[in-house]
């Protein structure tokens, strides 16, 4: 057996043995796509539209670069839904990111949910809540390159009634470079 055999046979055993059944899980404090996670269970949850909302929450460097107030768009409990009233903020964003101080500057969008769903629950409904707001703000001209999307579910949570979950229920938007 030649040496190169020997560093192969090595190499797919490490490789092997690396894929057993004790891998180390995700960290809950790790970012995740929505995608990772099935939109079936989102689809037959109950949308409640009339609740107490959850907010797009705007990073102060970006409200700043882009002259926006402390304006809000809003979420209801279980909803990802982008009310009309709320795109005129999104138009602000998207036109700042496409020809104002942040053009060239890419849109980083994460999802968040207040604590009552399940923890995969919560992270897809963070993620359609950041999809949402990156299909409306792409929709008017915002280069779907430009925009990413994650989601923290319910992790950075620190609500305990219904005003308070209302904060929670949020998408973050942050410039990226």
């Amino acid at each position: 057996m030649n040496i190169l055999s020997i560093v192969s046979s090595l190499a797919i055993a490490a490789v092997v043995m690396g894929c057993g059944s004790d891998a180390t899980p995700t960290p809950k404090t790790a970012a995740r796509r929505s995608d990772d996670y099935n939109s079936d269970k989102l689809a037959k949850m109950p949308k409640d539209d009339k609740g107490t909302s959850g907010m797009v929450s705007i990073s102060d460097d970006v409200k700043s670069a882009c002259g926006i107030s402390d304006d809000e768009a809003y979420f209801a409990f279980n909803s990802a839904n982008v009310r009309p009233r709320d795109k005129q903020i999104l138009d602000k964003l998207r036109t700042c990111f496409t020809s104002g101080k942040l053009k060239g500057h890419t849109m980083q969008l994460v999802g968040h949910a207040d604590p009552r769903g399940d923890d995969s629950y919560n992270l897809a409904l963070g993620g359609k809540r950041a999809d949402s707001v990156k299909d409306v703000i792409v929709g008017r001209g915002m280069p779907s390159s430009k925009v990413s999307t994650s989601s923290r579910g319910e992790m950075d949570a620190t609500g305990n009634d219904e005003s308070t979950w209302a904060k929670d229920r949020r998408v973050d938007v942050l410039s990226g470079s």
